[in-house]
């Protein structure tokens, strides 16, 4: 699968679907969830709340509202809003995630730092937990990930976890 890392806003990006590091209740309050919310309407925490609760190691498929993605896919990274995360929660977020997503069919995922916002987890600890995930994922449908963030930091990370620093 290939693997491409940019820095910039997840909402730019050219994919089918994104991921919101979610909680396990829905709500998207701040970070990307905030952006994402913002930007696509109140419509997508709405039905985010309703599939609640969202147990880490899961996700779920919602309407992108006004972006232009085909969904947004809540993989929680922590149960409660704000609540620190850990680097295990993060490898089953994104490990959720691409299941979800190459399940749906899609061909190209975007995916913001996981769990490391509020979520506290180092940006490289981070970064190693999403790149081994997605190496071990064995796609049917997926083709391509991005790794997407504004934080030059994360972006950094990810770059040196694939050897392209």
């Amino acid at each position: 699968m290939d693997i491409k890392v940019l820095k910039g806003s997840i909402l730019e990006v050219d994919a089918d679907v994104i991921v919101n590091p979610a909680n396990s209740k829905g709500i998207m309050g701040g970070g990307v969830a905030g952006v994402i919310k913002r930007e696509g309407g109140e419509e997508i925490e709405k039905e985010a709340m309703e599939r609640a609760p969202i147990p880490v190691g899961s996700a779920v498929l919602t309407t992108a509202g006004r972006l232009k993605f085909k969904g947004v896919i809540h993989a929680p990274t922590m149960e409660e809003p704000a609540m620190p995360s850990s680097e295990e929660k993060v490898r089953k977020a994104t490990r959720a995630a691409l299941e979800l997503a190459d399940k749906e069919g899609f061909k190209v995922i975007a995916f913001p730092g996981m769990g490391t916002g509020v979520g506290g987890v180092p940006k490289d600890v981070a970064a190693r937990a999403m790149v081994e995930e997605i190496r071990n994922f064995n796609a049917k449908n997926l083709e391509k990930v991005i790794l997407v963030d504004i934080d030059e930091e994360m972006v950094r990370a990810w770059e040196e976890v694939l050897g392209l620093r």
